[in-house]
């Protein structure tokens, strides 16, 4: 019995992006192909994450593989520009990934604005223990395995993409010739060794997988270092007539100063019936009659 959460998604992008990797299994699940890249990926893992309580190492250069072999990411070679995207990976259970991946969207989040990845270059981003060391405890030698995924933006910080994995026996083959992609690709980071590591292996890929099915709201997310879109000018009237702008919106409210003809006055949108807010060149803000402008 396979148990492949993801297995769904993975088939729909199959018939979407085209060409797989010739595989053994006709039933072994695939790693989805892009035309091009949707930008640079910087991958961030905890130093104490689920991998390691299957005495595994990080998933990093296996990701990384995923992401070339794929096309759908470029990895981040750390040079001068920022990457696009950072991802962060952990290990566990389903339910222990289910819950981390919640987590290590916070976690993400704080570690971007602690480490001031978002307006620096991401030549390796402070995460170890401090930022992910609350994943510590995911995995064990369980049944099965399971990986999940979070995409962030280090232009702003936010989440863009989730996804998980969960396999009991994996459906990739790594023996003989018939093995030898998966078997490459799981060496990569050592994880063709023992069945914890072809598991794992598989759920990455089927964690990959849903990420790359959100590539629309990744291809939205801003590019690091853009700068912000200007705000829009606040709408402007001029006083017709000589007139009194007040602290309040009747004609009984305090009055905070007298207002000429053809004053010029910024609205700020708030209107009680015939009354708006409005403020003058020097930040004094109160409301005037509508009545008396132009």
């Amino acid at each position: 019995m396979k148990t492949r959460t993801g297995w769904a998604c993975a088939t729909a992008l199959a018939l979407a992006c085209g060409a797989m990797p010739a595989l053994a299994n006709d039933n072994a699940v695939q790693l989805v192909r892009c035309e091009q890249s949707l930008g640079s990926v910087a991958l961030v893992d905890g130093a104490n994450a689920g991998w390691s309580q299957w005495n595994l190492g990080s998933p990093r250069a296996l990701l990384m593989r995923l992401a070339t072999e794929s096309g759908c990411f470029t990895p981040h070679s750390g040079g001068n520009e920022p990457a696009r995207f950072l991802m962060t990976a952990i290990a566990g259970t389903q339910e222990e990934v289910d819950q981390g991946v919640e987590l290590a969207r916070g976690a993400a989040t704080e570690a971007l604005v602690r480490s001031g990845a978002a307006s620096s270059v991401l030549r390796s981003v402070p995460f170890g223990g401090a930022a992910l060391g609350m994943l510590g405890g995911l995995g064990g030698r369980r049944t099965t395995v399971a990986a999940g995924l979070t995409v962030v933006s280090p232009a702003n910080g936010q989440p863009l993409a989730t996804g998980s994995g969960s396999v009991t026996r994996s459906s990739l083959t790594f023996r003989g010739n018939n093995g030898s992609w998966a078997r490459d690709v799981a060496g990569t980071t050592g994880y063709a060794n023992s069945s914890e590591g072809q598991r794992l292996t598989e759920a990455f890929i089927l964690a990959f997988n849903q990420i790359v099915a959100q590539s629309a709201a990744l291809a939205a997310a801003p590019q690091p270092g853009a700068a912000a879109a200007a705000p829009a000018p606040a709408p402007g009237a001029t006083t017709a007539v000589a007139t009194v702008m007040r602290a309040g919106p009747a004609e009984s409210a305090a009055e905070v100063r007298d207002l000429r003809a053809g004053t010029a006055l910024k609205l700020t949108g708030n209107r009680d019936g015939l009354w708006i807010e409005a403020e003058d060149n020097f930040g004094t803000k109160g409301w005037v009659s509508v009545e008396d402008l132009q």
